[in-house]
């Protein structure tokens, strides 16, 4: 039977940032395509008061279109208020009185069945508010900040409580995050492990020799980090572990506002030679650049599960990061990687012995055989039409 969902994302592409929330977008594209799901998407963009919306990155969102599709689906892109800084426990109620004459509209003209969030704050929250007025069910999934982050403030706390409190049923991307979320007050009878996706066809091993020809990289060890550079994701520690790993190369695929620091940091230390800034990595040379790596190095200081953790493994390149998140539910096995302190030291000696064991990218591989898109739509569809009593 198939089942109207409405999904409410904040993080999610759109035409203007195609890669926002790619990992959102990747899910909800694989449950279109199954066809026991009629899913509108709700994908709001955040403008604060003129006049900031000339300033970057908001002048750029503010022309976005008003709608766009996902595998067929609708992906709407209402607008709503936001206060940088200073605002962002107050979001989730903006957000909801943004888009609830629009969500009105659809529901009267027809109607859902479920109402779900993608990401527990702000979307929670204004979803609980959503679900609520036009009377459906409510599920909603945690990811790692929205909970690690958000759920240490109370004002956002408070709201996330009474979210969970409402919903029929919360999803966590690993079993460590949903030990958090119990922690934080959730009722644990109502949160269900619901583990990431992989991209099958694009994330898998290439011959590291050659994938090093095609990016044009010479002979030597090579370590990537990949993710936005800022503060949380830690690449200042990668460069300082490269201090004691001679003869090693540090590539960084992202871009971000703690670019400036991180050159400064690198010059500091002499280490220009061995630390390349790639910028923004295309989907198509991603791979390549995992294949070619001996280690991804991603020292966060929080995750709930990475989809960058199971991209890397599905290439062939082993892991090491901090014991954060689900990172023990994903190195379960030496060759998939070591778990070490966030501290320069501990990131070398593990990248030491990644490097002394060289396993084969076949057998790094075999530790992301469990994840692809299509098993994680196929258990999210089971979910919704539970929730809906549509099974």
């Amino acid at each position: 039977m198939t089942l109207r969902v409405l999904s409410l994302s904040t993080l999610f592409p759109n035409p203007v940032r195609p890669a926002f929330g790619g990992f959102v977008g990747n899910q909800m594209a694989a449950l279109a395509r199954r066809g026991d799901v009629d899913l509108t998407m709700l994908a709001p963009i955040g403008l604060p008061p003129w006049p900031l919306t000339l300033r970057a990155p908001y002048a750029a969102l503010a022309k976005a279109p008003a709608q766009s599709s996902i595998a067929g689906a609708t992906a709407l892109h209402p607008r709503f208020r936001v206060l940088p800084l200073i605002g962002g426990d107050g979001n989730a109620q903006r957000l909801a009185a943004a888009v609830l004459p629009l969500v009105r509209r659809l529901h009267a003209a027809q109607p859902f069945d479920l109402v779900d969030a993608q990401f527990f704050f702000p979307d929670g929250p204004a979803a609980a508010i959503i679900a609520k007025d036009i009377k459906r069910p409510l599920t909603i999934k945690a990811r790692g900040s929205d909970i690690l982050m958000w759920g240490h403030r109370p004002r956002a706390l408070a709201q996330i409580r009474a979210a969970g409190e409402q919903a029929a049923l919360m999803l966590a991307v690993s079993a460590e995050l949903r030990r958090d979320m119990i922690a934080l007050g959730l009722p644990s009878e109502r949160i269900a492990v619901h583990y990431t996706g992989l991209d099958r066809t694009r994330f898998a091993p290439i011959p590291r020799q050659e994938a090093r020809e095609k990016l044009g990289l010479s002979e030597g060890p090579l370590l990537l980090a990949t993710g936005s550079l800022i503060a949380i994701k830690g690449q200042a520690l990668a460069i300082e572990a490269l201090a004691d790993l001679p003869g090693t190369t540090l590539a960084l695929a992202g871009a971000g506002p703690d670019e400036p620091a991180l050159r400064e940091l690198t010059a500091r230390l002499a280490l220009q030679d061995r630390v390349r800034f790639l910028g923004q990595v295309s989907h198509t040379e991603l791979p390549l650049w995992l294949s070619a790596a001996n280690a991804l190095v991603l020292p966060s200081e929080r995750e709930g599960l990475a989809n960058a953790w199971i991209e890397a493994l599905a290439c062939g390149s082993p892991l090491v990061i901090p014991d954060i998140g689900g990172a023990r539910e994903v190195v379960q096995a030496p060759s998939a990687g070591r778990i070490a302190a966030r501290q320069p030291a501990a990131i070398a000696a593990a990248v030491r012995e990644v490097l002394a064991a060289d396993y084969p990218q076949a057998e790094v591989a075999a530790n992301a055989a469990k994840f692809s898109w299509d098993s994680n739509a196929a258990e999210l569809s089971q979910h919704f039409h539970r929730v809906a009593g549509k099974v």
